[in-house]
């Protein structure tokens, strides 16, 4: 049944999603962390939303408009089920829109394999990871991916090579230039510390510690049987799934390095997994063995979340 609706390509399918993330965000704010809001902060909570839904949609454009997978909604449906089995991102604002802005960058860094206007796609990636980094200042990492993608791409053109400081100073430039106008000037160098405490707290529990590991883990596996079952495909269609798994690894990191309590950027390595293990269900032949995996992936993020909502 799940196969034959996300299978295809169908408006009903985002109204599924949408509606499961919709549900999910509400109970995740009232009843995980039982908190009560004014009218402003409604409508604050009301545009994070929006932010997240258009980060479903930005999804699907990005795999379809690539050829990532096959003509399917497999994709935004485990974007979906991660977030599920992550509950906790959904109350940090800053995991959504930093989520959005590294999907931006991601997907100019994909179109690159074009090889057309290279220069201004690296300029446009490099100011969405930059715009990423106001929320993360750790996620200013994500400029390796950038450079990545000018090595593997046109590397002998030196002036690709400056294209990313101009795309970081213009950034710096306007920030401040909005910052001077609020009379917060401050903020840059409050913001970037790049301090690191190491979260113990939160990777000693069991729960926390053991749900991590276990998706690392399957979507390494699934990063792995993507890589042997591309084996045969053309070199820009392996190009582009090294960079998405090198963006998981570099989400890795900014979840190690950004491991406060009220930080979760774990969301930003939810687009390269939901990638991978959609490219390992398409590659399940057997219709009632991909329907059995398809119903246990839907079946088990939704006790993780009722049983997160439960315990708390």
């Amino acid at each position: 049944m799940i196969s034959s609706i996300f299978g295809k390509t169908k408006p009903i399918n985002f109204i599924i999603v949408l509606s499961f993330l919709f549900a999910a965000y509400w109970l995740v704010l009232f009843f995980l962390h039982n908190s009560t809001y004014d009218i402003y902060e409604l409508v604050l909570q009301v545009l994070f939303f929006t932010v997240l839904a258009f980060s479903v949609f930005v999804v699907d454009f990005i795999v379809k408009r690539n050829k990532i997978t096959a003509p399917n909604s497999f994709a935004i449906l485990f974007y979906a089920l991660l977030i599920l089995v992550f509950p906790e991102t959904l109350a940090d604002s800053s995991a959504i829109f930093c989520s959005l802005f590294l999907l931006m960058a991601t997907r100019r860094l994909i179109s690159i394999r074009s090889l057309k206007n290279i220069k201004l796609k690296v300029f446009d990636a490099t100011l969405w990871v930059m715009v990423s980094s106001l929320f993360y200042e750790w996620a200013i990492i994500y400029l390796v991916l950038v450079f990545l993608a000018i090595y593997i791409y046109e590397p002998k053109n030196i002036r690709n090579w400056i294209v990313p400081f101009v795309g970081v100073f213009t950034v710096f430039m306007i920030a401040y230039c909005v910052l001077i106008l609020s009379n917060k000037t401050d903020f840059l160098v409050d913001h970037y510390q790049f301090s690191f405490e190491f979260n113990v707290a939160y990777f000693s529990k069991w729960a926390n510690s053991t749900k991590l590991v276990i998706y690392v883990i399957l979507t390494f596996l699934a990063m792995i049987f993507a890589f042997l079952k591309l084996g045969k495909a053309g070199l820009g269609q392996i190009v582009t799934m090294r960079l998405i798994g090198f963006s998981f690894v570099l989400g890795l990191i900014l979840k190690v390095l950004t491991s406060s309590a009220d930080a979760h950027p774990i969301m930003v390595t939810f687009f390269p997994a939901a990638v991978f293990i959609t490219n390992y269900v398409e590659s399940i032949k057997k219709p009632n063995i991909k329907e059995v995996v398809l119903m246990v992936s839907v079946f088990i993020p939704l006790v993780i979340l009722l049983t997160t909502l439960v315990i708390k």
